[in-house]
């Protein structure tokens, strides 16, 4: 009987559309919000910091900036690894070679640095679409991994491309303590997010959606493709580059190409499908799925096993992580396709009905 919109009357368009017309949303969010900047630091461990909130936000935010492409746009993009990795060493770069540069302003530059090589490897997507663009925007993963291999001064003249950051302040203040790197990161997911929501509910997120839903239809009615597009590659690759300069800077702290893998391409692709496509909050389930799980199975097997009088190694262990997570990603996708921010959204419309029959 809580969740109700009775009364909740909107008398001018500009109430009308706001982000979140229900005022329960609206409360929720905030109080969530405040949870996160607050009670979270007084209750979580050094460990759940850096083994769990602080690789769950960089993740969120970056599966925010796959959505938005695969989700919103329907362009499929294999290469998200590769923006990562551009906007990490691109952010790098900024950070080592300009005296002074503060952390975000490179972090910025580095997603910028990521947006125009988007948009390079967003071009195939004028011509090509579907399988044809998955494989040309994996060639960007592989371009990536050999341009910070063979040109040396992209990597400050290190031998295996490995390189570090420390010392980091924001505003003068040190972001050393996992508290200060979880709320750094939160800060920015926060005003990303939100900003990534109100672009989605713009013209050129219509567009987008339009362009993913059919593009001949889209191009008669006098969208532009080509704008489209690319706009979407662009505003994408920005994410994910700031994503990946914050998985460098605040979580890894030094790193090398290896760290932006392939590999890490199809977990992002993971998060955004099972999560939900085309939704800003199945960023985050995915993200919360695709992290906590395989962190909640490390543990719960052990104990599960030893209770049968089993003792499973390490090896064992892994393998047995990758064969249940792979067959729970299999089994929710065949239960519910359209991810788990459907699923949300199902609970949310049963409770403004209920108790009457739906």
């Amino acid at each position: 009987m809580l969740y109700r919109e009775n009364g909740q009357f909107k008398t001018t368009y500009r109430a009308d559309l706001q982000i979140f017309p229900i005022r329960q949303d609206r409360w929720m969010i905030v109080a969530l919000i405040l949870a996160a900047f607050v009670l979270v630091p007084m209750l979580a461990s050094d460990y759940m910091f850096r083994a769990i909130l602080i690789p769950f936000l960089i993740m969120a935010l970056a599966a925010l900036g796959v959505n938005i492409l695969v989700g919103y746009c329907g362009q499929i993009s294999l290469g998200s690894g590769a923006f990562m990795a551009v906007g990490a060493y691109g952010a790098y770069n900024f950070f080592v070679r300009v005296p002074n540069m503060p952390v975000i302003p490179a972090i910025l530059l580095g997603g910028l640095c990521a947006t125009a090589f988007g948009i390079l490897f967003g071009l195939p997507s004028l011509r090509v679409k579907g399988l044809y663009l998955a494989v040309a925007t994996l060639a960007a993963q592989f371009f990536a991994d050999w341009m910070f291999l063979r040109i040396k001064w992209l990597v400050n003249d290190s031998p295996s491309g490995s390189v570090s950051v420390n010392s980091l302040q924001v505003f003068g203040l040190p972001v050393e303590s996992a508290t200060s790197k979880y709320w750094f990161c939160l800060a920015i997911l926060v005003l990303m997010a939100l900003a990534a929501k109100n672009l989605v509910r713009s013209a050129i997120g219509r567009e987008w959606m339009a362009i993913r839903d059919m593009d001949v239809a889209a191009a008669v009615i006098g969208i532009r493709p080509m704008y489209a597009k690319l706009t979407a590659f662009a505003v994408s690759s920005f994410i994910v580059g700031v994503a990946g300069a914050l998985w460098a800077f605040v979580y890894l702290g030094a790193w090398e190409p290896a760290a932006f893998s392939v590999e890490l391409s199809f977990r992002l692709l993971f998060m955004v499908i099972i999560g939900g496509l085309g939704s800003i909050s199945g960023a985050f389930f995915g993200a919360a799925f695709i992290v906590v799980l395989p962190i909640f199975l490390n543990q719960f097997l052990p104990a599960f096993t030893g209770l049968f009088g089993i003792t499973i190694s390490t090896a064992g262990l892994s393998h047995a992580e990758s064969m249940i997570f792979g067959a729970l990603i299999v089994w929710f996708l065949i239960v519910e396709p359209h991810g788990l921010a459907r699923l949300w959204a199902t609970g949310k419309q049963k409770l403004r009905l209920w108790p009457f029959p739906h």
